[in-house]
């Protein structure tokens, strides 16, 4: 039998009780001072933020800005240490979380680790459905496959169907991953470093398609982590900019994602330059001393 795709029922509390929802329905992220330690150590936060329905975010920062750590709480991977997160209008510690994570799309590089070797990609995808990794004694059916195929073809990757994964490129992997977090139909879509590791034919084949998904009106919310602002696709609208945990700067993209602003996060001189709604950055060097003086 078909699993059925999660909707927006509500979700039940652990004690049996119906969780309690944010007050704002269009908000599918909404974080209010929410901190995430571990070993005494401050990992993200304070950060207060939120997503609507049908924005693009991109989230950018120096490593160990806290990027990672702060998509793992709204994919509701993480519970928040202190603070207030809501997801999907669900606040997390109050509600269970698996059944949550079934209505968030996740790509990341720690899941590409852990696909088995010898999985075949219509598997991987439709597995997805029972978030499981590695085919087992789950059932599919025809319509199942076909969605698989429409993911697949949705990010340019229908023809890599019976191919086993350890035999893609990373490019062809990462895509795979986009269309496997895109087959329950999410209604937030997360996608951690999508661009990581790929050459630059790879990066830009992937920024058009993620371009491609951003202008859909169907497709959903959707919140990119990345280093590079070269990585950010067209049709993106907002910014979150991050740096040892602390947000420098969140809100429309243009606004937000500024010289001023990037050097601020990353500790020295950056320029940037928007071309054709793409971003380019660069570091800007200082003028010798002497040379400075003449």
């Amino acid at each position: 039998m078909t699993r059925p795709i999660p909707g927006r029922a509500a979700l039940i509390r652990h004690d049996g009780q119906v969780a309690e929802p944010s007050t704002n329905p269009d908000l599918l992220i909404d974080f209010r001072n929410v901190s995430l330690r571990r070993a005494g150590q401050v990992l993200v936060g304070p950060v207060t933020w939120s997503v609507e329905l049908d924005e693009r975010w991109v989230v950018i920062g120096p490593n160990g800005a806290g990027k990672t750590s702060l998509l793992r709480i709204a994919a509701a991977m993480e519970h928040p240490s202190s603070g207030t997160a809501y997801v999907l209008g669900e606040r997390l510690g109050r509600v269970d979380m698996s059944e949550l994570r079934s209505r968030v799309g996740l790509s990341s590089s720690a899941l590409s680790q852990r696909v088995p070797d010898g999985e075949v990609v219509r598997d991987l995808v439709v597995s997805a459905g029972y978030a499981v990794l590695g085919r087992w004694r789950e059932k599919y059916e025809d319509v199942d496959y076909a969605q698989a195929i429409d993911m697949l073809e949705s990010v340019g990757a229908e023809h890599l169907a019976d191919r086993t994964y350890e035999t893609l490129s990373e490019g062809e992997r990462k895509r795979v991953l986009i269309a496997r977090s895109l087959m329950t139909d999410p209604e937030l879509l997360l996608l951690d470093e999508p661009a990581a590791g790929l050459d630059l034919g790879g990066r830009e084949e992937l920024v058009a398609r993620l371009a491609d998904l951003a202008a859909d009106p169907d497709a959903p919310a959707i919140v990119l982590v990345t280093h590079h602002v070269e990585e950010i696709p067209q049709g993106f609208s907002h910014c979150l900019v991050l740096s040892q945990g602390k947000v420098v700067g969140a809100g429309l993209l243009p606004d937000v994602l500024t010289s001023d602003t990037l050097s601020k996060a990353f500790g020295q001189s950056i320029a940037l330059e928007c071309i054709d709604g793409r971003y380019f950055a660069r570091r800007v060097r200082a003028r010798a001393a002497h040379r400075a003086r003449a």
